[in-house]
C-alpha cells in the first residue's frame, strides 16, 4: 500500500477542523481568493450606503471553512448614526425555513416520520382539505384534492398553500404578531383555507414551513424554540439565534427600514409588528417560516452544516444522504417563480438556467428572508456566503444580494 506522505495527513486534518469551527483564513490568497477583488464588495456596500441604496450590510464569506470576508458597512441605527457591526442581530425571515426543515428531518432519520405522511395524520384541522377550483377569481367553490398532502409537498412549497389567499381578503399574519398569536392558532387558521391547486402541481410560496413548524412540535412534544435550542443551536454553538431576544442582546438588533421605490428615500418602517417583533409584544408566536433573528456568523454555521453534509461543531445532525436528499429537486419540472431554479427541501437549487444564480456553480443552494437577508451554499467550491441587511419593502433587494453574490464569484482565483 503506498504511504499518504504526512505533510498531506496534516493539511488534510487541519482542513477538517476548520469545517468544524469557522475560523478567519491566515491568508486570503491561500484560501483562493484575490484580495483586490475581494475589496471590490468595501467598494460596493460603501456606495450602496452613501447614495442612499441600503441603511447597512454585513457579509460573510467562507471557503474549506476559512473566512475571508467579515464585515459590516453603514449604520445600524441611521437616525441615531450607529455605525453597523458585525454581531449587529438581524430579522432573518425565510431563512428561519432551512432550520425547520433541519428540524423535521432529524425527525425523519429518528423513523418519527415518513415524507409522505398526510399531514392529516399530525394535525387533523387539515382533514378534508379541500383546492379551490378557480383560484384566478374571488370565486369559492371546492373539490377534493386528486393527491394526499404530504410533508414533503409542505418543504418543497409545493402543497398549494400560499400567504395571500384569494378567497381571504382579511389575510393571515405571515411575518409576525404582537398580538398573542400562536404558532397553532394560525395552523388553524391556514387550513381553514382551500389549497390553491393539487398538492405537488406547482411551486407555490406560502406558509407550507409553518405548518411543518408545527408538525415537529406536535411529533417532538416541545415548543419550537425549545427544539431548535435544545437540538440544533446549543450543539452548533449558535448564541445569537432566537425567536425572540433576550433584553441583553436587545440592543445589538439594527433598525428595520423600507425603500419601496429606487428613487424612494430610506425610511423608518411603519409596520410596527415587524419592527418590533423580536424585542416586545406577547411573544407567543413561532413561525417555522419566517421568525428567527440572527447574525451572519451564528447563520454561517447552518450553512456550514449543510457544506460539510450534515455536520458542524463536531455534531451530526443529519447524516451525509439526508443533506443530499435535500438538494435532490422535489418540484419536477416546475421552477421556482422566473429563476428557472428547482426546489429541494427547504432551499432553491441553482440550476444551468438559473435567472438568479449568476456564477454560482450548478447544483448550489440559496435561500433569503423577506427583510433582505441571503445565503448561498457551493459544495463545489466549499465555499458559503451571506449578507443581511434588514429593508422590507426593499425595491433594490435583486441587487443587493446578486451583486453580493457576483462580486465574491469575481473574486475567486
Amino acid at each position: 500500500m503506498k504511504k499518504i506522505p504526512l505533510f498531506l495527513l496534516v493539511l488534510t486534518f487541519q482542513a477538517a477542523l476548520a469545517q468544524q469551527q469557522l475560523k478567519p483564513a491566515a491568508s486570503v490568497s491561500a484560501a483562493g481568493f484575490s484580495p483586490e477583488r475581494l475589496a471590490r464588495i468595501d467598494s460596493f456596500f460603501n456606495a450602496a450606503v452613501k447614495n442612499g441604496y441600503a441603511p447597512n450590510a454585513v457579509t460573510f464569506i467562507a471557503r474549506n471553512g476559512q473566512i475571508v470576508h467579515h464585515k459590516a458597512f453603514g449604520f445600524s441605527n441611521m437616525e441615531q448614526r450607529t455605525p453597523a457591526r458585525t454581531d449587529n442581530i438581524f430579522r432573518i425571515a425565510s431563512q428561519t425555513k432551512l432550520v425547520t426543515t433541519i428540524a423535521m428531518l432529524m425527525l425523519y432519520e429518528e423513523g418519527r416520520l415518513f415524507l409522505e405522511d398526510p399531514v392529516e395524520k399530525y394535525l387533523p384541522e387539515f382533514k378534508g382539505i379541500q383546492v379551490l377550483e378557480d383560484p384566478a377569481t374571488s370565486k369559492t367553490g371546492t373539490r377534493p384534492p386528486k393527491t394526499p398532502l404530504t410533508i414533503r409537498h409542505l418543504l418543497s412549497h409545493s402543497a398549494g398553500i400560499p400567504y395571500q389567499h384569494p378567497a381571504d381578503t382579511a389575510g393571515l399574519e405571515a411575518l409576525a404578531s404582537l398580538e398573542g398569536l400562536t404558532t397553532e392558532a394560525l395552523v388553524k387558521k391556514v387550513a381553514q383555507r382551500p389549497l390553491l391547486h393539487d398538492p405537488g402541481a406547482r411551486f407555490t410560496y406560502g406558509f407550507n414551513t409553518d405548518v411543518a413548524g408545527r408538525i415537529v412540535e406536535v411529533i417532538s412534544g416541545k415548543r419550537l424554540d425549545e427544539f431548535f435550542r435544545e437540538r440544533i443551536f446549543a450543539p452548533l454553538g449558535m448564541h445569537d439565534t432566537y425567536f425572540y431576544l433576550p433584553p441583553a442582546k436587545a440592543g445589538r438588533l439594527v433598525e428595520l427600514y423600507a425603500k419601496p421605490k429606487m428613487d424612494s428615500p430610506i425610511t423608518l418602517s411603519t409596520n410596527e409588528a415587524v419592527r418590533r417583533f423580536p424585542v416586545t409584544g406577547k411573544q407567543t408566536l413561532f413561525l417555522g417560516g419566517a421568525g428567527l433573528v440572527s447574525t451572519a456568523a451564528d447563520y454561517a454555521k447552518i450553512c456550514q452544516l449543510v457544506l460539510n453534509g450534515g455536520e458542524f461543531n463536531n455534531v451530526r445532525l443529519l447524516s451525509r444522504k439526508t443533506v443530499d436528499l435535500m438538494a435532490r429537486n422535489q418540484i419536477g419540472e416546475a421552477t421556482v417563480w422566473d429563476r428557472q431554479d428547482q426546489f429541494g427541501l427547504g432551499l432553491q437549487i441553482i440550476t444551468a438556467n438559473s435567472r438568479y444564480g449568476d456564477q454560482a456553480t450548478p447544483g448550489s443552494l440559496t435561500w433569503g428572508g423577506a427583510y433582505c437577508s441571503e445565503y448561498t451554499i457551493d459544495p463545489s467550491e466549499k465555499l458559503i456566503m451571506l449578507v443581511f441587511t434588514n429593508v422590507t419593502p426593499y425595491a433594490w433587494y435583486g441587487e443587493f444580494v446578486r451583486k453580493f453574490r457576483i462580486l465574491t464569484y469575481a473574486a475567486l482565483k
